[in-house]
């Protein structure tokens, strides 16, 4: 589990409007974001995104009602202190991730290594 002295994971205000809007689009509106880390990818982990209806008994739960995060504890200890965030830029939108500990990243921003 997280140690209560590392820095939480945050979601930003337009991140969590954006997976409401995903949910309700699906069909799903009361349905989460799962964000987890997993190994793999071409620096050592990835993120991986998917809507899932209820959190888990484990899991981090961020934000109440639509637009809810859920993060497994494992993740969560490989998130400490990084920010989930919607960006809309030239190439698309996406959920992009701001985490402190990734000392290196890949092109296509969903891998990433730790030092």
């Amino acid at each position: 589990m997280l140690d209560a002295a590392a820095p939480a994971f945050r979601v930003t205000e337009r991140a969590h409007a954006q997976i409401t809007e995903i949910a309700t689009r699906d069909g799903r509106p009361e349905a989460g974001l799962r964000l987890a880390v997993e190994a793999g990818g071409c620096s050592g982990f990835q993120y991986r995104f998917g809507l899932e209806d209820a959190p888990e008994a484990e899991d981090l739960v961020v934000g109440d009602g639509s637009g809810r995060v859920f993060v497994d504890p494992v993740s969560l200890d490989l998130l400490a202190g990084a920010e989930l965030d919607w960006a809309e830029e030239l190439i698309g939108a996406h959920f992009a991730i701001r985490n402190p500990q990734a000392v290196s990243a890949c092109g296509c921003g969903t891998s990433f290594s730790v030092g």
